[in-house]
């Protein structure tokens, strides 16, 4: 079931399209199911279908065409490593190896306190800061040394209280 308050965001991003192209608004209603739940269910999908008078299948196309949609639930922290060539080449895969072996979980995997998701991204338009990351979407890290990695995850584990 979907909330007023969600019934209302979604409102104002199809009131941005002509009435006959209320599709256009899929992205938007997919980062606000996110951004209210922090991951799109199966169920999400068709309630924004519904909404959108969309095909289900139409919305999932989206959610799993980018990978800025969590699909399942994540940890707190995403941290999205670049993995696309030029990150590579400056170290991109050295800095997904160290996080695997600080946080103790793989690429695709979330810590058992719930604190951190590790996820290969494609690139992120940071090429000359490889190797690069983007914490929750939002906040992105250039130039990630092993000691910058571990500046990192020490703060966010101290912004939760946690060692």
């Amino acid at each position: 079931m979907m909330s007023d308050a969600t019934k209302a965001r979604f409102d104002r991003e199809v009131a941005k399209y002509p009435p006959d192209q209320k599709q256009s608004a899929v992205m938007a209603c997919l980062s606000i199911v996110q951004q209210e739940q922090g991951w799109v269910s199966t169920e999400n999908e068709r309630l924004i279908a519904d909404y959108l008078g969309m095909a289900p299948m139409a919305v999932h196309e989206v959610s799993t065409f980018y990978n800025m949609y969590n699909l399942k639930p994540v940890g707190k922290y995403k941290l999205n490593v670049c993995t696309n060539l030029p990150c590579q080449l400056g170290g991109g895969a050295q800095a997904m190896a160290h996080l695997e072996k600080t946080l103790g979980i793989h690429a695709g995997e979330t810590t058992s306190d719930g604190l951190f998701t590790l996820q290969p991204s494609e690139c992120q338009g940071a090429c000359a800061d490889a190797p690069v990351l983007l914490v929750n979407d939002r906040h992105m890290c250039s130039f990630m040394s092993d000691e910058k990695l571990d500046q990192l995850i020490s703060g966010l584990k101290q912004a939760e209280g946690a060692q």
